[in-house]
């Protein structure tokens, strides 16, 4: 998902007014780069230096997914004199990625495999279920 270069967010506005919070949490974490970020604050408060030096990546890219995720209210920071020291804001979002790493592994990773969202495509599943088209909810 690409951030919205005008302003900087996650979700443009038009996407933002007609999706369900779940889906726009999702939405906010479908991008490798932030995922990279979260994973790194993790383990601690980091300035944005410290991390475009740790993940490789240019100072603007980093701001860029920094402000989403602030957005979000997934990250803050701390000022301390002209330095910003950033930081999860919820603990939990890690409890969450380590279930959706755990479902990975428990599908083998199929979720490589779905087709573009969008298509209708409900089939049978081996074990009687019906897997959903991407957007659709079980009833």
């Amino acid at each position: 998902m690409a951030i919205d270069s005008d302003a900087g967010l996650c979700v443009s506005a038009d996407i933002a007014a007609g999706i369900p919070p779940a889906a726009a949490l999702f939405h906010s974490l479908a991008d490798e780069t932030r995922l990279r970020i979260v994973a790194r604050l993790a383990r601690g408060e980091a300035r944005v230096v410290d991390l475009t030096a740790e993940l490789g990546l240019a100072q603007s890219t980093v701001s860029k997914h920094l402000a989403c995720l602030r957005d979000c209210d997934l990250v803050d920071y701390r000022a301390e004199g002209r330095q910003s020291f950033y930081s999860l804001t919820r603990p939990e979002l890690m409890d969450l990625l380590a279930s959706a790493e755990q479902l990975l592994a428990a599908t083998g990773h199929a979720v490589t495999l779905c087709p573009t969202p969008g298509t209708s495509h409900n089939r049978d599943d081996s074990d009687g279920g019906v897997a959903l088209a991407a957007g659709e909810a079980l009833a």
